[in-house]
């Protein structure tokens, strides 16, 4: 079976357009669907089960009918990748399990009420499990809050999903050099920068890091408005593309 990466968001918490900017990105972005830039985030189907990756899109249930999708697997529980659990938690229906870090304050009183949603899957940095026969396997990134990114794994495919974080960890870095991803979706919010900002990426890290790897697919995703701007004059280096709502990632 091939493994599908389907990005269905990749802005960050301020989205593309942002209210009440006139830059050129947030211009075009009102101008034209297909620049506009929903919270990050991405639905991945092996086997013909779907896991949803984050839940920040308000409107997810909208998207996302019951039985649909199997579970969720969360990076971390900042607002803007779990606000769509909010109201699809009181649902009727099946239960539906939500992997995710242990952090036990969770985002607000999910874990108090949690509805329809079981949060009892928590995952432990480095220990592979498995969803439906893709292997997954957490690993630490630099952010705010305990968050993970995944590597996801099939016979023959192998994707790092990496939002949020500023670089990576050097264990992190470490065990994708032991287990080299054919692609990297990684947060890179920032056009270059002099110095690697807080929580988030820029365009000089990412570069830096993956001279380290070594993965032949970058996809920058978690992108600004400023980055935007930047990216309508600038290319990217050979192996590097910007992400766009809708991007299909397929492996074979």
């Amino acid at each position: 079976m091939s493994l599908t990466m389907t990005l269905t968001g990749t802005g960050g918490a301020q989205l593309v357009p942002v209210f009440g900017c006139d830059c050129a990105a947030c211009r075009r972005a009102r101008l034209q669907e297909g620049h506009r830039r929903r919270p990050c985030s991405a639905a991945v189907k092996f086997n013909n089960a779907v896991t949803l990756l984050d839940a920040g899109i308000p409107h997810l249930m909208d998207d996302w009918p019951a039985g649909s999708f199997q579970q969720f697997l969360l990076t971390h529980y900042h607002m803007d990748h779990v606000q769509g659990l909010f109201p699809l938690r009181w649902g009727v229906g099946a239960t539906i399990p939500v992997y995710g870090p242990p952090d036990e304050s969770g985002c607000d009183d999910l874990f108090r009420h949690p509805g329809i949603l079981d949060f009892s899957h928590t995952v432990e940095p480095f220990v592979m499990f498995e969803l439906q026969g893709l292997r997954v396997t957490p690993l630490p990134l630099n952010h705010s809050r305990l968050t993970f990114g995944y590597l996801l794994e099939s016979a023959h495919s192998r994707v790092a999903w990496l939002s949020d974080t500023a670089g990576l960890p050097d264990k992190t870095v470490k065990f994708l050099l032991n287990n080299p991803p054919q692609a990297m979706v990684i947060d890179c919010s920032h056009e270059p920068r002099p110095e690697t900002p807080r929580n988030h990426g820029d365009l000089t890290t990412v570069i830096a890091l993956n001279e380290v790897i070594g993965c032949p697919q970058v996809i920058l995703t978690h992108i600004s408005h400023q980055f935007d701007v930047w990216l309508m004059d600038n290319p990217l280096p050979a192996g590097y593309e910007a992400a766009y709502d809708g991007m299909i990632l397929a492996m074979e």
